[in-house]
């Protein structure tokens, strides 16, 4: 199970649930000391935790990280697009730079893992891919304009891969 955003929040309590259901893990975000935290606090080793550092606003290493994970593993069964950001500010006090980095951070960085690890699971016939969202994909609300186009955009997207991906073993959810 590769978990992006894995060093903190939703990403780091679903690490916990599956390494108490003795899953092997890939974590991923940002910051090596806190994936490191987490596998030590999921009690996981090395022959069931792969560490792989990612900035998802930065997507030219994500297939060596995949191949690093077939690598150790063989196969990818489930990937949780969890890693993101947020924000808290009017559109007409946000500088386009930080909607720019909001949509390459949540949406672009979570199609360019999901196009790495798709191959993988087609030739599987099988896998899971969930991507977290918020109810903030489905309706506007008070400064989070950047944020809340960027989950309708995984919306559009992830809908979208299901049709495509519905005959070939591999499920998605939204949640």
């Amino acid at each position: 199970i590769w978990i992006t955003g894995a060093s903190s929040g939703i990403g780091e309590a679903l690490a916990k649930a599956f390494a108490n259901d003795g899953a092997k893990l890939i974590l991923s975000s940002r910051r090596m000391d806190e994936l490191e935290r987490v596998k030590k606090n999921c009690n996981l080793d090395d022959n069931r935790c792969l560490i792989l550092p990612v900035d998802l606003s930065d997507t030219s290493e994500i297939n060596s990280l995949t191949k690093k994970i077939i690598e150790k593993f063989s196969r990818i069964d489930v990937l949780v697009n969890n890693g993101g950001i947020s924000q808290r500010a009017r559109a007409k006090d946000t500088p386009i730079d930080i909607d720019r980095k909001i949509m390459e951070v949540n949406f672009f960085g979570q199609v360019a893992v999901t196009k790495s690890v798709l191959p993988v699971m087609l030739q599987q016939k099988s896998g899971h891919i969930v991507v977290m969202s918020s109810i903030s994909g489905k309706f506007g609300f008070w400064f989070r304009t950047a944020y809340s186009a960027s989950k309708h955009a995984l919306h559009g997207f992830f809908e979208s891969r299901r049709l495509e991906t519905e005959n070939d073993g591999i499920k998605i959810l939204i949640v």
